[in-house]
């Protein structure tokens, strides 16, 4: 089993007993929402939280961070979230462990790869071919960002094991870092990662995932069938929030968007959170819908397979609720 199946396996030992509902002094339901990472490439997101859109739904939305698609599926088998924001192979993993309570996915927020290759010169003609024999940082070894650069390089005839060195041990908010510091001559960062490197001058990005991979349901809503039943109404009201910002983000410019969520990021400038809206915009990075398909999972469980991480296929109705995104598009 590789590494991650088998961290994931561990939470098996836990109690999903799920978050307590409390409720604030205004009359909202406290909700709890761990993210893989805290990144632009979550904009519609930001946005339902900026312009109010779960209070709305009557949440007050608490966000921790995982640093992890495993550390945020942790948190939620172990009743320390409610939901979490991640890539789908988290949920298919602790599918194939057998768990009574088992994962749920319910909404789908991304549906291209968001992160990019950074060398460290610029490479107008960049080709993948050029990384053999070069050393990169990627992500964690069964997590989405490893596992679709892998898919890449395959799909360029590219043997991920032989004809390069992908450094795998690194924490997501690391890299950028160890980047600068020399470590590597890529490195693949999600965004404002990717063109911090830029306007600092210690990076040139020369590839998108996002778009040499293709279509990928790269970033879910997950939650615990236990959590679902108990939380039925709170969880159609966080469905309903995500759609109004999946609506907002598609109708507005990347300005607008980029001015909306500053203060989610602070230290980075509406120019260039601008900058990195536009360039999601333009590769289709987010649905405009929430809802997670047989089809979305079906690719999902291919890029594992490719991967070496998984070998089964679960039924789509084993895994997938789309009640609440259906119910958020129709009420």
């Amino acid at each position: 089993m590789k590494r991650l199946a088998a961290l994931l396996c561990a939470v098996l030992l836990l109690a999903a007993v799920g978050c307590a509902t409390e409720k604030t002094e205004e009359g909202l339901e406290k909700l709890v929402l761990n993210e893989v990472v805290h990144s632009v490439f979550y904009a519609p997101q930001y946005v339902a939280m900026e312009l109010g859109f779960f209070e709305e739904e009557g949440i007050d939305l608490q966000v921790d961070v995982g640093n992890g698609a495993d550390k945020s599926m942790t948190a939620v088998i172990s009743g320390n979230a409610d939901v979490a924001l991640c890539g789908t192979e988290a949920a298919v993993y602790i599918h194939a462990e057998g768990r009574e309570d088992v994962p749920v996915v319910f909404a789908q927020l991304t549906q291209r790869a968001g992160n990019f290759l950074v060398g460290r010169q610029e490479e107008p003609d960049f080709e993948w071919k050029d990384l053999i024999g070069q050393t990169i940082i990627g992500g964690r070894e069964g997590g989405m960002p490893e596992m679709v650069l892998e898919y890449i390089l395959k799909e360029n005839g590219i043997d991920p094991e032989k004809d390069l060195t992908i450094i795998t041990n690194l924490d997501l908010s690391a890299t950028a870092g160890a980047f600068v510091a020399g470590t590597g001559a890529y490195t693949t960062e999600f965004e404002p990662g990717a063109t911090t490197l830029e306007e600092g001058g210690n990076g040139y990005v020369v590839a998108s995932l996002g778009v040499d991979s293709g279509y990928v349901p790269y970033t879910v809503y997950v939650t615990t069938e236990s959590i679902l039943e108990e939380k039925g109404d709170l969880m159609q009201g966080f469905t309903n929030a995500i759609y109004k910002g999946q609506k907002w983000v598609e109708e507005h410019t990347p300005q607008e968007v980029a001015e909306v969520i500053h203060p989610q990021f602070a230290e980075t400038s509406v120019e260039t959170l601008t900058k990195i809206i536009e360039r999601y915009q333009e590769q289709d990075t987010w649905k405009t819908d929430p809802v997670f398909t047989e089809e979305a999972l079906r690719l999902i469980e291919d890029i594992l397979r490719a991967g070496g991480e998984y070998e089964g296929e679960l039924a789509y109705d084993a895994i997938a609720n789309t009640e609440l995104a259906e119910k958020a598009m129709n009420p």
